[in-house]
């Protein structure tokens, strides 16, 4: 059985030399248990509601350096938005729709996308590492 991304993390965050802690496990259980991006905030939220804490200064360190190590990818949503969300690869490789009425995320993947985007690369030609795509627009309740 391979580990999970949080017992990988916490290993990688070992090796580079960062101190064990509890609001540091925190976060990764709650990143490890999240399939698409979450904000300081709503991590923050989340460890309330488990009757865990952590600081703010501390989540936002603790994703700071998962970021650095690239465990974590940020996703900029817009609007001063920035979400996290656990770096799973391809396997777990998605983009996101955004709502700019009521702020709703929601992750997709669409092999033609991939597709175009590797064409893109190869007619530019451009070796593209990594790809991002926020789409904004209005969910299906704000548009109605």
């Amino acid at each position: 059985m391979s580990a999970s991304w949080g017992d990988q993390a916490a290993a990688q965050l070992a090796a580079a030399g960062y101190r064990r802690g509890a609001a540091r496990n925190a976060v990764l259980e709650v990143l490890d248990r999240e399939h698409c991006a979450l904000s300081a905030f709503d991590i923050e939220d989340a460890l309330r509601a488990s009757d865990r804490t952590a600081g703010r200064a501390s989540i936002y360190r603790i994703l700071d350096q998962l970021v650095e190590l690239q465990l974590v990818t940020r996703v900029e949503t817009g609007q001063g938005v920035v979400r996290y969300e656990a770096a799973r690869g391809e396997h777990g490789h998605h983009h996101h729709l955004v709502c700019d009425h009521c702020g709703r995320l929601v992750p997709f993947a669409d092999e033609e996308l991939e597709q175009t985007i590797s064409a893109v690369s190869r007619r530019v030609p451009f070796e593209v590492s990594d790809h991002e795509i926020v789409l904004h627009g209005a969910c299906g309740s704000c548009a109605g």
